[in-house]
């Protein structure tokens, strides 16, 4: 009785092997997508790198809403709003945080108060730069891609989108140059109080 159950066990189990192996072959698996990568035109990559990338959380002033604030269709990537004034902020708190405006469009931190960029194509955003000017800019945190002008300042995170390949950071350039342009001379950074 006792051979008889060993060989029925081992029967299961060869069984029980062999089946697992064959749902093992049929089954995909989860993280292996089946499907195609569609191409895009390096216009689209653009578009959606700058929106996936959260440009807009800095660069584009928002409107209030019931649901807390949006980017502003009329206002997209113009940078911080030339006539808006900062609040009053406690000193003590500084120390301690760094502080956002309501729209995201100015931070204040240990290296003073920055304010966010204009990237649409008029004069007084992107609009004379060249594509090389874009590269430095981002890949060497150069203020307007000047190779002998001031660090980008934070919270402008240039060092993460440094890694970008060319094509894509050309792609954002192209898709940037290709927006409607806003007029609006963005303010100069403001050095830390003493």
């Amino acid at each position: 009785m006792k051979k008889q159950f060993l060989t029925l066990a081992a029967l299961c189990f060869i069984l029980a092997g062999c089946n697992s192996e064959k749902k093992e072959k049929d089954t995909p698996k989860m993280y292996e997508p089946k499907t195609a990568e569609v191409e895009v035109s390096p216009l689209k990559r653009g578009e959606m790198l700058v929106n996936a990338g959260g440009c807009h959380d800095c660069h584009s002033p928002k409107k209030m809403t019931d649901r807390g604030p949006i980017p502003d269709p009329n206002l997209l990537l113009s940078g911080h709003p030339a006539n808006e004034i900062l609040g009053v902020y406690d000193m003590e708190t500084l120390k301690s945080y760094v502080l956002f405006n309501p729209g995201s469009t100015a931070s204040i931190g240990p290296w003073g108060t920055s304010f966010a960029a204009n990237l649409t194509p008029d004069d007084t955003g992107i609009g004379s730069w060249t594509e090389s000017q874009f590269l430095i800019a981002i890949k060497h945190g150069k203020y307007k891609g000047m190779e002998n002008g001031r660090p980008l300042l934070p919270p402008m995170p240039w060092q993460a989108i440094s890694h970008f390949p060319d094509s894509d950071l050309k792609s954002i350039f192209a898709y940037l140059k290709s927006i409607k342009p806003v007029s609006n001379l963005v303010p100069a950074p403001i050095p830390p109080k003493a």
